[in-house]
């Protein structure tokens, strides 16, 4: 889904590119609240930084190492994870579109994919519309299912599911108005939502199958499960079942930390993208597909960083094709989940001295 430089014309692309930067400037002072770890039942003031900022890191270092992983969808077609449904269910949705920009940047800086003047195009498509539309419905989901873990887990299938064709339909809105080459937008648009709701399959049983592993051990951790309630098992005749509800809330989990589930997702990260990925479908994804099929890539211009060391998730000069682009792989994940602890931290400091200066004897309230 990473369009290169050259689908749309650089008066769209630029218009694309202020509507991705505006709504980062937006995620940027919603994602301090996310991060703003006080929300969560029983958390201490200032705990936020210490849990949020290094998850939310992960979180865009696991969608880096998940997006390597295509998977076929059809005849000569693959298709692999958006991660805007994923993002903005485990950490919100203003983070969640950081999260996905983050993983864009280093995508396209680092292994020439997605197009440096199609940034913004990429980012409107793969991160604004997927966060924004999977959290939207996820939230209307939950709140006509009754708050379990499965209704947690069936509304992020279904957001994940929906987010990705909707991407589609944006992307074919952005070519019909600045698409570089005459080619019928019917069989473009046809084609597109098409193959992207196989691929939305997909990416709805990797989210689905996320989420609900973390909430079943962290419920705690996860933003789109903030207020469920773990139900206590009683051992009755050798079997384990629901102890009666008595009304009571379950005590706070203050101080839980969340070291293991963050060396849990940085190894998982580390061997998917390090050792996984060189199983991954060599298949063109929905776009590349339905590009080269109706034309849509004549125009398609060189990455400008076509010739960088890490180029197409290969590191320079390593001959052996699985032991260069699992370097690349281990490589890539390293340094996003460095890059998006950093923005987070970041966040969320800013987060912090507001808070102080609003409560200074001297300070203006923010």
């Amino acid at each position: 889904m990473h369009a290169p430089d050259g689908f749309i014309d650089a008066p769209v692309s630029a218009a694309a590119g202020l509507l991705a930067a505006g709504a980062i400037a937006v995620s940027l002072r919603g994602a301090r609240r996310e991060l703003d770890d006080t929300s969560r039942p029983g958390a201490a003031a200032g705990a936020g930084a210490e849990r949020t900022a290094p998850l939310a890191g992960l979180v865009a270092a696991f969608i880096f190492a998940v997006q390597m992983l295509n998977f076929p969808v059809a005849a000569g077609t693959s298709g692999h994870l958006l991660g805007g449904a994923l993002a903005a269910i485990l950490v919100g949705p203003y983070t969640g579109v950081l999260c996905v920009s983050v993983v864009l940047l280093m995508q396209a800086v680092l292994f020439a994919d997605g197009g440096l003047t199609a940034l913004g195009v990429n980012i409107t498509t793969m991160a604004i519309t997927t966060t924004l539309v999977a959290y939207a419905l996820f939230r209307v989901l939950v709140k006509v299912l009754p708050r379990t873990r499965r209704s947690v887990t069936a509304a992020s299938f279904v957001a994940a599911l929906v987010s990705v064709p909707a991407s589609a339909v944006v992307f074919t809105l952005l070519f019909a108005v600045g698409g570089t080459t005459d080619v019928s937008l019917g069989k473009v648009a046809g084609a597109m939502v098409g193959v992207h709701v196989l691929i939305g399959l997909g990416e709805a049983v990797i989210t689905a199958l996320t989420v609900g592993a973390v909430v079943a051990v962290r419920p705690d951790l996860v933003h789109g499960a903030r207020g469920l309630r773990q139900k206590l098992k009683l051992r009755v005749d050798g079997e384990l079942v629901d102890a009666p509800d008595t009304g009571a809330e379950p005590a706070p989990a203050t101080a839980r930390s969340p070291r293991k589930v963050w060396i849990a997702g940085l190894v998982t990260s580390l061997v998917l993208a390090g050792f996984v990925s060189f199983y991954a479908s060599a298949d063109p994804d929905g776009l590349e597909k339905v590009a080269a099929d109706h034309g849509i890539d004549k125009q398609a211009e060189e990455h400008t960083t076509a010739d960088s060391p890490l180029a197409d998730y290969g590191v320079k000069d390593v001959d052996d094709a699985r032991l260069s682009g699992g370097l690349a792989g281990v490589i890539g994940v390293g340094v996003t989940v460095v890059a998006g602890t950093g923005v987070f931290w970041a966040v969320r400091r800013r987060r912090t001295e507001e808070e102080a200066e609003a409560t200074s004897p001297t300070g203006t309230s923010v």
